[in-house]
């Protein structure tokens, strides 16, 4: 099991302390989900926070790619599966 601890988060320039704060969340999140579980409603509570900070698709595609380099989970495929699942405790590996 890696340790999101290890893991470079992608952020931009021109965040606010909180802005990286909600950013962050959603990065270790997922890399929780990827590795054990946790809430699906507070994965995609963190999910709507960083699109909040993060409107663009294109600014979005380009953190997670970024954060896949780093920690090889993809947000984009991890929301996908949070969002079709029903579970209260979500893991990608379900």
């Amino acid at each position: 099991m890696k340790s999101d601890l290890n893991f470079d988060y992608p952020l931009l320039s021109g965040w606010t302390t909180q802005d990286i704060i909600q950013v962050s969340q959603l990065y270790s999140l997922v890399a929780q989900a990827n590795e054990a579980q946790v809430s699906r409603i507070e994965l995609l509570t963190a999910y709507q926070a960083f699109k909040q900070v993060v409107p663009t698709k294109s600014e979005e595609k380009q953190l997670d790619r970024q954060f896949k380099v780093s920690s090889g989970y993809s947000i984009y495929k991890t929301m996908q599966a949070a969002q079709a699942s029903t579970a209260t405790k979500f893991s990608v590996t379900q």
